[in-house]
């Protein structure tokens, strides 16, 4: 593993500690205020968490298997919040899947071969990056998120 590859892994795992015992000792309420009828809640941004990492566990492995450049798909972010309801779930089932899901990124991430990180990608406006690209903005992501929830 590179240098810059442990130093994005390390602040990942320090990022997934924070907010898991951010979230697990919050008042349930406080995560579910809304400070407007447009923006998510702090559960709602957790939701969000959740299916940023589901979309980005299916890329950091379909990359490993792709020959060509990796066209990075975009989702629909705030209708998935929405029709998931995640302000009227469980904190914590939330949290256990945010947590685990998160961690399948990290074990893939760990495992994955210098060269997979090199590989091509083309992001949804056109322009090509690589899948370490992918995986710092992937924690960068995460770490604004997770810096708004504990706000």
């Amino acid at each position: 593993m590179t240098e810059e590859t442990e130093v994005i892994v390390a602040k990942f795992s320090q990022l997934l500690k924070d907010g898991t015992k951010y979230i697990a000792n919050a008042v349930e309420e406080n995560l579910k205020h809304k400070t407007s009828k447009k923006s998510w809640s702090k559960q709602e941004m957790l939701g969000h968490l959740i299916d940023s990492g589901i979309h980005n566990l299916q890329r950091f492995l379909e990359v490993q298997f792709t020959d060509e450049t990796y066209k990075v798909r975009p989702y629909n972010q705030d209708e998935l919040v929405k029709v998931n309801q995640y302000n009227d779930a469980d904190p914590m089932e939330l949290l256990s899947f945010w947590l685990s899901i998160n961690e399948r990124i990290l074990q893939v991430i760990v495992r994955q071969k210098e060269e997979t990180f090199k590989r091509q990608i083309e992001l949804p406006d056109g322009k090509t990056s690589d899948v370490m690209f992918l995986f710092a903005d992937y924690v960068a992501h995460l770490e604004s998120h997770i810096n708004q929830i504990k706000k």
